[in-house]
């Protein structure tokens, strides 16, 4: 899964212009010219998907699946560490595994797991690649080049 996500922008006055994300309803912020609100964008996204990590919505995804970006609208990019975790929260839904049985196959302590699970705990990327890996994935940066403000 790419973690790049569509972002609408609205101008609503002289000094703001608002950002949302159809897919993510309840990540929202705003800047006073476009490139200060893409800046926030990365931010808002960054703490909705951290969000979703720790409190998974009752229904649903819990990290959804990015829809296809139209014309109006602005590629906005999850920052790496968190799109790893992410990744990894979903390979380990995906695999049926508990976290006590990844830990297992992965030779650590559960709690090793419940860290590399934590958007606010730092996790080396090569410790999230190696439990993707058992999850049967591969964890893949590329880099992303976004388009310059209008």
């Amino acid at each position: 899964m790419r973690f790049v996500y569509p972002a609408r922008l609205q101008r609503t006055g002289p000094d703001e212009v608002v950002v949302s994300f159809r897919d993510l309803p309840e990540c929202l912020t705003s800047g006073a010219d476009e490139i200060e609100a893409l800046a926030e964008a990365a931010d808002a996204l960054d703490v909705a998907i951290a969000g979703r990590i720790v409190y998974p919505p009752a229904n649903g995804d819990p990290i959804p699946v990015p829809s296809a970006r139209r014309a109006d609208e602005h590629d906005v990019v999850v920052p790496a560490d968190t799109a790893a975790k992410a990744a990894l929260l979903l390979a380990l839904r995906d695999s049926g595994l508990s976290r006590s049985a990844l830990a297992r196959r992965l030779g650590v302590d559960v709690k090793v797991v419940r860290r590399m699970l934590d958007p606010r705990h730092r996790t080396a990327a090569s410790r999230i690649g190696a439990a993707l890996h058992e999850l049967g994935r591969e964890l893949v940066v590329e880099t992303h080049f976004p388009e310059p403000a209008r």
